[in-house]
């Protein structure tokens, strides 16, 4: 074997979407209860040793799959997206993990950020 097809790899693809939301909060309560919106960079992280062709999942795959994702998210209002709840950091991480799992083997790690106010949350399993 040569050395880029042994071991265990984990391979990053990033995607952003831009959305708006409002939030019921305690601090900061004011604008976050106003509709809002951010810009939203993701990343999907998937673990596992390459397969014969060198590869732990097609980026081209994983790409329609992130894609298939992102049209739900981009230019939506969140409050309104179907299974995502409150839309906090941690239940986008949740909410991506639950429609990429079934489709994408070895998917190990979730991140969103929100760059301009210095947010990120990661959910890995």
């Amino acid at each position: 074997m040569t050395p880029s097809t042994t071991g265990v790899h984990e391979l990053s693809q990033r995607f952003y979407f831009e959305a708006a939301h409002t939030l019921r909060r305690e601090v900061e309560a004011e604008g976050s209860r106003r509709v809002h919106g951010h810009t939203y960079e993701a990343e999907v992280t998937v673990r596992g040793t390459p397969d014969v062709q060198g590869m732990v999942i097609d980026l081209g795959r994983l790409k329609a799959e992130i894609a298939l994702v992102r049209d739900r998210l981009d230019h939506h209002f969140l409050d309104e997206v179907a299974d995502l709840g409150i839309p906090t950091l941690e239940n986008l991480c949740s909410y991506i993990r639950r429609h990429l799992a079934p489709t994408v083997p070895g998917l190990c790690a979730i991140m969103i950020e929100r760059r301009a106010s210095g947010d990120r949350c990661a959910l890995r399993w």
